[in-house]
């Protein structure tokens, strides 16, 4: 079966990319570190005229639809260009609220980009709490919409800011589509990580294009070149995992993707980091702030032994 993008896809993903390149996201993403979250609001704005949250919001509720396929398109150009924000964790509580009897009066506003949300799964920290609208707290058995937040704390990634929610909240259900909501989150975080791991090694190659060694461009050494080879059939072998899994929405399929793309975005790091030498450790370089975010998803929404769990356990129940 051949998972490749159809023209549509393609376009939405060039428009996209043209949008995030005149934005300047590097710009956005250190005054989003530092609290300033201006100019993240206003592109999250864009992204919603773009129609990106639309595609996870039931038509009834001013959406387009769940429509995995073009959120994967959508999350691997966010994740290209490091955009900040509570991206999957909006995305995944659009999918815990459909069901839910405040659908109508939470939904509208998450697909037009009037508001963000963000989810606490397995404990009280969410991400972005202090700056999203809507705030779940998820566990097996009750979903609540928390009141409030603590004070957010930096992460590995300064974008990625925790905050603590508040306990209790009001109960929205007692039988949250949990697994439906975890599907999404791993199907969309893969596709970020893919992102992210293209943009890096975008980034080494063009470093190691321009950087010089003892009067030889470093990118014409055989171990450089084979270094980067195997980053990118890292990321291509994880290329139609990610769509594969957002045609079929199988939790060991998602749950595969999530380790492929993750792990290869994270190989692209350490390949960038050692290339780049200390000019890669450097966090006002803007290498930076796609390294850290490779590696914070390579934990976010079940870590690479969960996933693999996942899997394995879906291959021998069977499809």
């Amino acid at each position: 079966m051949r998972f490749a993008p159809d023209p549509e896809h393609r376009a939405f993903a060039a428009s996209l990319h043209a949008m995030l390149t005149a934005s300047d996201t590097p710009s956005v993403v250190r005054d989003w570190s530092g609290g300033d979250h201006t100019a993240g609001r206003a592109l999250w704005g864009r992204l919603a005229e773009a129609g990106v949250f639309a595609l996870a919001v039931a038509e009834e509720h001013g959406g387009l639809g769940l429509r995995p396929v073009e959120l994967a398109v959508a999350f691997v150009e966010l994740g290209r260009h490091a955009v900040p924000g509570p991206l999957v964790e909006t995305v995944t509580a659009a999918a815990l609220l459909t069901e839910s009897g405040c659908a109508r009066r939470l939904l509208p506003a998450l697909a037009s980009g009037g508001s963000m949300a963000t989810v606490a799964y397995g404990g009280r920290w969410a991400l972005d709490g202090d700056v999203a609208a809507v705030r779940l707290t998820l566990t097996r058995h009750a979903l609540r919409l928390t009141p409030g937040h603590g004070p957010p704390r930096p992460s590995l990634d300064p974008a990625r800011r925790l905050t603590p929610l508040a306990p209790g909240g009001e109960l929205l259900s007692t039988a949250p589509p949990l697994g439906q909501a975890l599907v999404l989150a791993r199907v969309t975080t893969a596709a970020q990580a893919l992102g992210v791991g293209l943009a890096l090694l975008d980034r080494t190659v063009e470093h190691v294009k321009r950087r010089a060694q003892f009067g030889v461009r470093i990118g014409s050494f055989q171990a450089v070149k084979h270094r980067l080879a195997d980053v990118m059939i890292a990321l291509e072998f994880a290329r139609p995992l990610v769509f594969g899994a957002a045609l079929t929405l199988r939790p060991a399929d998602a749950a595969a993707a999530k380790v492929s793309a993750c792990e290869a975005a994270y190989r692209a790091a350490r390949a960038a980091l050692q290339l780049h030498g200390a000019l890669g450790y450097t966090a006002e370089y803007d290498l930076s702030l796609w390294l850290t975010k490779a590696r914070a998803l390579r934990t976010a929404w079940g870590d690479p032994d969960t996933c693999r769990s996942v899997v394995l356990d879906g291959h021998r129940r069977g499809p």
